[in-house]
């Protein structure tokens, strides 16, 4: 297999949410193999990105394009039960307001539990999270038409 056939995971769409598959690996945990607390922050960044990277959203080609860049603004944490090292954890993300310049994600982290009778998930962690669009000065910006466009279908109730 060459470089060239290999591309990292950007999950998929069920409906208006996008499910990320994140692993626990050992760099997450802290000494007793429970995720670090700053690292449900990272799966849920990883999980806004790659929603945006499936609607056909680069951040990185839209700052080029437009100047416009995202900035977290305001967001919230519920931690419910801890993830472990090796556990399969699935990030959902959905969009639940689109303002003039900013959008509101509703992210839930939740981990698989299997038995030899079932497959079941608990909720590990809840998150919303405020992203404001500011231009490479920092100072608001309204959302590109574009943009707005490709996000729109996907807003879904909080």
């Amino acid at each position: 297999m060459t470089a060239e056939m290999l591309s990292p995971t950007t999950g998929l769409l069920r409906g208006r949410v996008h499910l990320l598959p994140v692993r626990v690996y050992f760099e997450d945990t802290d000494a007793a193999g429970i995720v670090y607390y700053a690292n449900y922050l990272k799966f849920a960044e990883r999980g806004r990105t790659e929603m945006l990277r499936t609607l056909g959203v680069e951040q990185q080609r839209l700052r080029e394009e437009t100047g416009m860049q995202f900035v977290m603004r305001e967001g919230e944490v519920k931690y419910r039960r801890p993830a472990r090292l090796d556990d399969a954890l699935t990030v959902e993300t959905a969009l639940i307001e689109l303002g003039a310049a900013s959008v509101r994600m509703r992210q839930v982290i939740r981990r698989r539990i299997t038995t030899p009778k079932s497959v079941a998930e608990e909720e590990v962690a809840r998150f919303t999270a405020h992203v404001a669009c500011t231009g490479l000065d920092g100072k608001p910006m309204r959302l590109p038409t574009r943009l707005r466009n490709a996000l729109e279908d996907y807003v879904s109730e909080a």
